[in-house]
């Protein structure tokens, strides 16, 4: 493994570390419609304290001491992660809530069935009351973010406030934070607000905990006036508003009202040896392999992939008809478990040091260790509850969704455009899933419509990065079942007008699905998946060329007989015909279940994606005779 040069770390002092209780400086102003915004807060949420983020590497250190100092984190073995924290959360608090996350619309029906709606006067109400007060004894931290390359014609801007020092440091990993901001919103950019409370007020004298939280817990979008709403939990994209509150729920609603797209995709570049490189995005819902191929070290010789994001994309028409596309966030909010050296390299080369770990365990000599990072455990551990772990135990050494937190320019693989602010031209877009059977490999979509279809049926096994059981089989559209901030069959309806203007322009991009994770009739993948990957990229972009053939199947066009390279795989032959075998009886199975999905959208349903269905199992039906 190759390591990036380190850059020269900060150190650790015990001065300074009552950031917390800091007022705003005297020298600073701030934009009149957010001081409003902000004085009206603190009325109503009453803090101890206001504190304006200003960004600087000297703040995020203060904070980071103050949360060591709260027992919210424990500094690592500077020897051996450099100026990394690891934090546990309460028990209750480990996961994304889908169950407790609401989408206020006046008209339930522009909510969509795939949404918890609310009547936004009923939820303003509610909010009101958990919210009166819900910051006594602690700090109010105002924190000013950009969402994207501050200069790009797609950045986007948002304030939120928090009383979660860990939330604070955490949003300045993920996104633009600070002063260049704000001044951004002082000069006339729209700005989203974001409220959010932990909904733990302290009495006088009373002693905090290491992770205050509540077990009511709200996650609250209101997409007519741009808001969000936050309480009771402090983890992840429940807490970082910026992430999936704003960067999806939000900016989707957005992005079908400018014109553009807001999604759960990865992007990268991907360089074959001949020099020329193409820029795909891929939908996976969470914890399906994202960051894995965001950071794919490829088994091919002469080929380069490198990683723009890992999560979220913003896609949009540029001037030249060209489809292009940012990254929004500016860092890696990953799921531990599963990344390691054999399965993820890179992503492991990027945690050196400067990084927040949360719920992973500890080892004996002040390191992190999780399921995955390696081939053994140590023989003696603490677990992510902070209590002595032996393997054997009987329980995981991390939480199965235990995160890693570090900024994206440490990542080794980052590509040199991967914040440009004109973005990258978007040559393919994939869409894929947690699939056992039925999906093959990979699948060539006939045009944007149908592409369009295969991103609306796309569905997956449960993973523990969303509530659920493990294992499940569910339709995850687009990977936005739980991030669409809209009717999903109107997010379909635009996917479908936005194909058609980009007919109008130089080139639409070509649509595939994948699947790494078939198996066989034993229970075992039939690919190897990770760095071999790269072999269905090669096909894809083979596809792009001209240089690859498919063959024409009721589903879509699949690699033909010796266009996708197998060479030096230990995959034989039944193997290679399972991984792309369809079996039109059972797909026509999988035919009725997405006619019962789409039923649910009732008339707002496109009739595009109704006749591609009728046009698949008509596809099908006759392949059975």
């Amino acid at each position: 493994m190759t390591l990036i040069d380190r850059p020269a770390l900060a150190t650790t002092t015990d001065s300074e570390t009552e950031v917390g209780a800091t007022a705003a400086r005297a020298d600073r102003s701030y934009p009149a419609e957010v001081s409003t915004w902000v004085d009206g807060l603190v009325e109503h949420l009453q803090p101890a304290a206001v504190h304006w983020v200003d960004g600087s590497t000297r703040e995020r250190h203060d904070l980071l001491q103050l949360l060591v100092t709260n027992g919210t984190i424990e500094q690592l073995n500077p020897d051996l992660r450099p100026y990394s924290f690891l934090a546990r959360s309460a028990e209750s608090d480990v996961a994304r809530l889908e169950s407790r996350t609401f989408i206020c619309t006046d008209d339930p029906a522009d909510a969509g069935p795939t949404n918890n709606w609310r009547e936004p006067a009923a939820m303003r109400a509610e909010l009101d009351e958990v919210f009166r007060g819900s910051m006594r004894g602690r700090t109010m931290y105002v924190v000013p973010f950009a969402m994207g390359p501050i200069g790009s014609p797609m950045a986007r801007f948002g304030v939120q406030v928090t009383d979660s020092p860990y939330v604070v440091v955490s949003i300045g990993t993920m996104t633009r934070m600070g002063d260049a901001a704000l001044a951004a919103i002082a000069r006339g950019a729209s700005w989203v607000p974001a409220v959010h409370s932990v909904g733990a007020p302290l009495a006088p004298g009373e002693t905090d905990v290491p992770w205050p939280c509540n077990d009511t817990k709200y996650i609250v979008q209101f997409p007519a006036t741009r808001e969000i709403w936050s309480y009771g939990s402090a983890y992840g994209g429940n807490a970082i508003l910026a992430k999936k509150a704003y960067a999806l729920r939000i900016a989707s609603v957005m992005a079908r009202d400018e014109g553009w797209l807001a999604e759960h995709m990865l992007l990268i570049k991907v360089t074959p040896p001949s020099g020329r490189s193409y820029h795909l995005a891929a939908a996976f819902p969470s914890a399906c392999g994202k960051t894995n191929m965001a950071m794919m070290t490829p088994n091919l010789p002469g080929w380069k992939i490198e990683t723009i994001g890992d999560d979220i994309a913003w896609l949009w028409i540029g001037s030249d008809g060209r489809l292009r596309a940012i990254n929004p966030e500016a860092g890696f909010f990953g799921v531990a478990p599963g990344t390691g050296v054999r399965t993820n390299p890179t992503a492991v080369d990027a945690l050196w040091g400067n990084t927040i770990f949360t719920n992973v365990a500890r080892t004996d000599d002040g390191d992190v260790w999780w399921e995955g990072l390696s081939d053994d455990a140590p023989a003696h551990l603490t677990d992510w509850r902070g209590e002595s772990w032996t393997p054997g135990s009987g329980t995981t050494a991390a939480h199965p969704n235990a995160r890693f937190t570090v900024s994206a320019r440490q990542c080794p693989s980052i590509a040199d455009d991967w914040d440009d602010p004109a973005g990258v031209v978007i040559d393919a877009i994939i869409f894929g899933g947690r699939r056992a059977s039925n999906v093959p490999l990979v699948v060539e979509a006939r045009d944007w419509d149908h592409g369009v279809f295969m991103g609306a049926t796309i569905a997956s096994e449960q993973t523990a990065a969303a509530e659920g059981t493990v294992g499940e089989l569910r339709r995850d559209p687009f990977a936005m079942l739980p991030f669409a901030g809209y009717n999903m069959a109107d997010y379909f309806g635009h996917w479908l007008d936005f194909g058609r203007r980009l007919r109008r322009s130089a080139r639409v991009p070509r649509v595939f699905q994948v699947n790494w994770f078939r198996k066989g009739a034993d229970g075992s993948f039939l690919w190897p998946g990770f760095g071999d990957n790269a072999r269905v990229l090669e096909w894809m972009i083979g596809r792009l060329d001209g240089t690859r053939t498919a063959v024409d199947t009721p589903i879509g066009s699949l690699p033909a007989a010796g266009a996708l390279n197998v060479e030096g795989l230990d995959l034989d032959a039944d193997a290679l015909t399972e991984l792309f075998r369809v079996d039109p009886e059972a797909f026509l199975h999988e035919v009725d279940d997405i006619e019962s999905f789409f039923a649910t959208f009732g008339d707002r349903m496109p009739s595009e994606l109704s006749r591609q269905l009728d046009l698949l199992r008509t596809r099908l039906q006759a392949e059975l005779g």
